[in-house]
């Protein structure tokens, strides 16, 4: 069975600063904006695995909610988008306990459910919060040894399975997903030796950073695994990652990109082709410069998630290409 593609135009709550906003009151904020998102036309939702802030976003020390207790809160207060973590770190939970968790979130939101998961990356907060950070061919294996387990608790009764740094010996995951087939696995980083053949193997959507020849390159790679793989890569979604800024003036573009730059400790120069920013025309040229290179969806953190003006006319000119 063929899944239609997980999503064309995604949001990501990268963090929960919001000027003005109380930490009591932070989470009815971000309902009131995702319930803004899924009217605006954003078909999924997605919150960030860290319990740091990283230093991309913002100052380390800055709020920043639990990935899957924030999800599930969102779960219940949404009706339409689909409803993912932009990856889970495979090393923060037991495999088969995020199936449960993955699971659960689907039952409370009716089928949206996502299961996105990577290798982890961020050191200093597993070392902070007392977790292990083997080195990178092991959490390889072990997110390779996750996907399985995690397929198997979706659509197998009382699964087995055994391996170098996980097991299950016949879990229970009742009530099983909405789906037979179980929430999609979204597997993120574009790794080519290890992880974009695990893709091809185990996925059923991938996330990649980068400019548009970037992109199509990993795409390539891609293609070039999944028929190794023996499979079709127009089984797997093929989305994109990144800040998106639409600007009605030279000096709010630039005001902007600043922003984005100090945050990602480059120039604005640089910081300018990390994402989809300009004019209206502008930015729908970059989509279609994706969707050219294979993309499928793009899921974008926007600097002022709390602009709700912006945040529709991003989704509009987004989906205006990707799905036009």
């Amino acid at each position: 069975m063929t899944r239609a593609p997980l999503t064309r135009v995604g949001l990501q709550f990268a963090g929960y600063t919001f000027p003005g906003v109380l930490d009591h009151d932070l989470f009815e904020h971000l309902t009131g904006i995702a319930r803004a998102a899924e009217a605006a036309g954003y078909d999924s939702l997605w919150t960030m695995d860290h319990v740091h802030q990283i230093e991309s976003v913002g100052d380390r020390d800055e709020p920043i909610l639990e990935a899957y207790t924030a999800l599930a809160g969102l779960a219940a207060v949404t009706s339409s988008a689909r409803l993912g973590v932009l990856v889970s770190a495979c090393g923060f939970r037991n495999p088969a306990l995020l199936a449960k968790m993955v699971t659960t979130i689907d039952i409370i939101s009716r089928g949206r459910a996502v299961l996105g998961i990577g290798a982890g990356w961020h050191e200093e907060e597993c070392r902070a919060y007392g977790m292990d950070f083997p080195p990178a061919g092991q959490r390889l294996k072990a997110l390779t040894e996750a996907v399985q387990i995690c397929r198997a608790m979706f659509t197998e009764h009382l699964p087995r399975f055994e391996g170098v740094h996980h097991r299950i010996d016949e879990p229970l995951n009742v009530p099983p997903p909405i789906s037979p087939l179980g929430p999609p696995i979204l597997i993120g980083g574009g790794g080519e030796k290890v992880l974009i053949p695990t893709v091809a193997r185990l996925g059923d959507a991938c996330n990649f950073f980068g400019g548009p020849a970037t992109v199509a390159h990993k795409i390539k790679v891609l293609t070039r695994a999944c028929a190794d793989a023996g499979r079709d890569p127009g089984e797997i979604t093929k989305t994109w990652l990144g800040t998106a800024i639409i600007a009605d003036s030279e000096q709010e573009l630039q005001d902007s990109l600043e922003l984005l730059g100090s945050r990602l400790h480059l120039p604005a120069s640089a910081a300018r082709g990390m994402a989809l920013c300009g004019s209206r025309a502008e930015v729908r040229r970059q989509v279609a410069a994706y969707r050219a290179a294979g993309v499928d969806g793009m899921i974008v953190t926007l600097l002022n998630p709390s602009d709700l003006d912006h945040l529709h006319e991003v989704a509009t000119t987004i989906r205006g290409v990707l799905c036009g």
